[in-house]
């Protein structure tokens, strides 16, 4: 294991929380109500595909000009809830400064935009990475691999070697399309099981040598899969 990449949202804080709410506010100003369903199938996902996904299930006309006032609104909106600070995930702020211990590169990779991300890294402490990619400066956000490829590199290793940390469905594919393992911590929604991947409940506990025997466990697997 050279790196880990750490997911932002629903990972290290728990901002979904606060996208809960200005999703429901986009709903209100736009003559709808969120339903659970709709608001489970947008976590991690990338603004473009939240405000697509908004626009069809309101079968509102998809109108390029419309569609990009709302993401102003929307982002403006959750932009003045991160001003309050963020809530840590339960383990996150440990397990960030015993990686920062080891001085063992991390990177974080979001599908969240680069100005929500400043003002979240005020919360988290941008100290802590060595590299910091954002949904909109990627050609294709989560699940495409773009994100996780673009870590990997500014990092100068394989995505195969680092272990992706993430807690959505959307994440989760994203981090695997790009090679990498990935430790999955559900927040709000459940994360399928799979070959590359292992579960915890929570990040708390859990330390450099934890997950390097995590990514030691997923890598074998991989390796005895493809022999």
């Amino acid at each position: 294991m050279q790196a880990v990449l750490f997911d932002m949202d629903g990972t290290l804080v728990d901002s979904e929380k606060l996208w809960d709410v200005s999703l429901s506010a986009l709903y209100g100003e736009l003559g709808g109500t969120l339903s659970p369903q709709v608001r489970a199938s947008l976590v991690g996902s990338s603004a473009e595909d939240t405000i697509r996904t908004v626009y069809t299930d309101l079968g509102l006309e998809p109108d390029p000009a419309a569609m990009a006032e709302s993401d102003r609104w929307l982002h403006a909106y959750t932009a003045e809830l991160f001003e309050d600070g963020l809530p840590w995930c339960d383990g996150a702020p440990e397990l960030l400064e015993a990686l920062a211990a080891e001085a063992i590169p991390m990177a974080l990779v979001t599908n969240t935009q680069r100005m929500l991300t400043e003002r979240a890294l005020n919360s988290i402490g941008r100290h802590y990475f060595s590299a910091t990619v954002c949904g909109d400066e990627v050609a294709r956000g989560k699940p495409a691999p773009d994100a996780y490829q673009r870590a990997a590199a500014l990092l100068g290793v394989a995505p195969a070697q680092c272990l992706a940390i993430e807690d959505s469905v959307t994440g989760t594919a994203a981090a695997e399309s790009a090679g990498c393992p990935v430790l999955v911590v559900p927040n709000d929604v459940e994360v399928p099981g799979g070959p590359r991947r292992r579960h915890a409940d929570s990040l708390a506990g859990l330390d450099a040598a934890a997950l390097r025997r995590i990514y030691a466990r997923l890598s074998r697997e991989r390796g005895s899969q493809s022999a």
